[in-house]
């Protein structure tokens, strides 16, 4: 119940409670003013000399105190009819009164409202409310609401210097390294053990590398700026899928895909970054022989991306710790070829981004199955 509604229900409320008070008062009062009175009904004499021992006196009586029944009951039914009519008209009339006067009273807060709304959908933390009025409650909370904002924005833009920098600063000397030892190893007079440590050297360079990335990733993922271009997630696997079909080869591993239509909305790239890390994850924690099975689809209002894999298995209890940064199955944390340990916590990051969820299960053959949920295009 929104509060526009409870404030004109409370109107009501309070209206038919003191008008219920009000009628009862007046019923009680007509009551009382049409009770039984003996000086008036049952004198010693009435104005036509007729006293109390003559039998018409006793007949006039009882034709009065019929009368004064009859008055008394149809006067207070009448009462209470047309007073509990006019209640209940009235408790409709403050509810409408009270409708109007929280519209009024609630007009800035809906313009708060629409700006936030706005600032949430577009991340464009430049809007301000600007609420001009006299200096009271509303006035104070859209300077507060404001002055957030204006911090907000600071922030956010300290942050993406931060992550460009540190993106830049941290590659460079990545690369420098890389390409070094990757020179040194090449070298005509290079011995066996200098190519030895050179290439155990590339390799823990390129697993600083993937961390370094998958670091960034998540960064940009946890503020990442949604478009909410409208594009279908199938064309997205199928794309990730190509790129993985020879890394897929070289492990020996089958993917099966069922790639149905499932329109979304949001910013592609991350959600391409969301599915390659799904199925990479899927390749590399398999064995020879092992399969992978990729499917798209559409259920309501969402649509579904489902990743599983065969390998070794997995408790269950392990499943929440594997979306968090670095956690890591069966003790693997030196195997630098399976990643970082920071693929799955990217896909949840990107997926809650995107408004939607992450859940995961074992499968009782061994390895895994991931299922992804995001929010259906509207306006497919």
């Amino acid at each position: 119940m929104s509060a526009r509604l409870r404030f004109a229900v409370s109107c009501a409320v309070v209206f038919l409670v003191l008008g219920a008070l009000v009628l009862a008062g007046v019923w009680l009062v007509v009551r009382s003013n049409l009770e039984y009175r003996a000086d008036l009904l049952t004198p010693a004499c009435t104005q036509d000399g007729v006293c109390r021992n003559d039998p018409l006196y006793e007949v006039g009586r009882r034709q009065a105190m019929r009368v004064r029944a009859a008055y008394q009951r149809d006067t207070l039914k009448a009462v209470r009819d047309l007073g509990a009519l006019a209640v209940v008209a009235g408790a409709a009339g403050a509810f409408g009164v009270g409708w109007r006067t929280a519209g009024w009273v609630l007009r800035p807060l809906r313009r708060m409202t629409e700006t936030a709304r706005q600032v949430a959908q577009s991340h464009d933390l430049t809007e301000r409310i600007s609420y001009e009025g006299p200096r009271e409650e509303v006035k104070e909370l859209a300077d507060v609401f404001d002055t957030m904002l204006g911090r907000l924005a600071r922030a956010f833009d300290a942050q993406r210097k931060f992550v460009a920098n540190a993106s830049h600063e941290l590659r460079t000397p990545l690369t420098i390294n890389r390409t070094l030892v990757d020179v040194a190893v090449r070298r005509p007079d290079a011995t066996d053990d200098v190519k030895r440590l050179g290439e155990s050297l590339l390799l823990v360079n390129a697993r600083h590398e993937r961390l370094i990335d998958g670091l960034l990733a998540l960064a940009e993922g946890e503020q990442a700026v949604l478009d909410r271009r409208p594009f279908d997630l199938t064309d997205v696997a199928e794309h990730v899928l190509d790129q993985a079909a020879a890394e897929a080869a070289e492990r020996e591993v089958t993917i099966h895909r069922l790639l149905d239509p499932a329109p979304t909305t949001g910013e592609a790239v991350l959600v391409e970054r969301l599915v390659q890390n799904l199925l990479e994850n899927a390749i590399r924690h398999n064995h020879p022989k092992g399969e992978v099975w990729l499917s798209t689809r559409r259920r309501a209002e969402r649509v579904e991306l489902v990743v599983a894999n065969t390998g070794l298995p997995v408790p269950a209890y392990e499943i929440e710790t594997i979306f968090e940064p670095f956690r890591r199955l069966h003790g693997d944390r030196l195997r630098s070829d399976r990643g970082s340990g920071l693929g799955l916590s990217i896909v949840k990051v990107i997926a809650e981004a995107h408004g939607g969820t992450v859940t995961g299960w074992p499968r009782e053959e061994g390895g895994l199955t991931i299922t992804v949920e995001l929010p259906v295009d509207p306006a497919a």
